[in-house]
């Protein structure tokens, strides 16, 4: 009798606690409102360069909240070119119920996204606001309209390439100023500094393993070709990679049409860092016909159509070539000087 009656206090001390166990469990739902309705100060932006440290627009929403058992809540702002459905988005965490970015700000954030300078683009933004990756919900999405304008800043590499002078030394750009720099040069083999201003007044130099510093040596062991040469200011660091380059051939340049094989004295062009992707070279040219091709070969060509450009009248001509993104089509210009 004894065990018969433990058998059954055992057995329901075991319900009382799963009875327990599940009312507790029905206390820790959480209810996470859906996201709300984005809403914008303007959709139309002039993006002014005087005005940059002023805000571009004003976005306002709600954030989204939980109840019950009470879970953190993420909520951020999406912003992407329109068309891409936000699969490259840029995205920013906010904390409260309006976000204002700056000119300077919205500006970089639209080269960032591929936008180009000077030309009109449009930007899709949504509210993204969620307590997990399954339980993400977004608002109403807007479609603004800005045009970029190029923000930039340079620094300057004088060399043995060009004479040691800072004064007509290459540059090298950084389109939204903030403190990283890039460009194509020419080198031929030997060192070179990097200076912030066309000046000897501080030159940066090799401080080993990739850092720069004022009192580092040249910075060398480079091949004689063509390089794509970044430097950090903010982390003091820099780095050189091989870079594609775009060169003049045909009957109306001094070497004439490339032979089929061999060696041939090619007119290589001279990369503009000012982040519109253009290439200049000025030359005497006789009456005839000539292309662009890369890196010396006929792999990828840009000529008049499929064809080629016909120069009529023997001179010198400056010539520019403006390559596109996909790098392998573009607009040339050539103009008698």
């Amino acid at each position: 009798m004894k065990s018969i009656f433990l058998k059954s206090l055992a057995l329901g001390l075991i319900t009382l606690s799963l009875w327990s166990c599940k009312k507790e469990e029905t206390q820790t739902i959480s209810n996470v409102s859906p996201t709300g309705n984005l809403t914008a100060s303007a959709t139309a932006l002039s993006l002014v360069q005087s005005n940059g440290a002023k805000p571009a627009l004003t976005f306002t929403y709600p954030l989204s909240t939980s109840t019950g058992y009470v879970v953190p809540v993420a909520t951020s702002l999406q912003f992407d070119l329109k068309g891409n459905n936000f699969t490259t988005a840029k995205e920013f965490v906010v904390s409260s119920t309006s976000y204002s970015p700056t000119v300077n700000d919205f500006n970089t954030m639209l080269l960032a996204l591929g936008a180009k300078i000077g030309t009109s683009a449009q930007i899709e933004v949504r509210l993204k606001s969620g307590a997990a990756a399954n339980a993400i919900t977004y608002s109403n999405v807007i479609t603004l309209t800005a045009t970029p304008y190029l923000a930039s800043a340079w620094i300057y590499v004088p060399g043995n390439y060009q004479g040691w002078n800072p004064a007509t030394a290459d540059s090298l750009v950084s389109l939204s100023s903030n403190g990283v720099y890039t460009g194509i040069i020419k080198f031929d083999g030997s060192a070179f500094k990097i200076t912030p201003a066309k000046k000897w007044d501080v030159a940066y130099g090799d401080a080993g393993s990739g850092t720069i510093s004022t009192s580092g040596g040249d910075i060398s062991s480079i091949s004689a070709e063509f390089k794509l040469l970044t430097v950090d200011l903010n982390k003091k660091t820099y780095t050189i990679a091989k870079a594609d380059y775009w060169s003049v051939v045909g009957s109306a340049t001094p070497a004439g049409w490339p032979p089929g094989s061999g060696p041939y004295n090619e007119l290589d062009m001279k990369f503009i860092n000012d982040g519109k992707n253009s290439w200049t070279v000025t030359t005497a040219l006789t009456a005839g016909e000539l292309k662009f091709r890369l890196n010396h070969d006929w792999a990828v060509s840009i000529g008049e159509g499929s064809g080629n450009i016909v120069i009529s009248t023997a001179g010198t001509y400056k010539l520019t070539l403006t390559v596109n993104a996909d790098g392998k089509t573009g607009t040339y210009t050539a103009v008698k000087q």
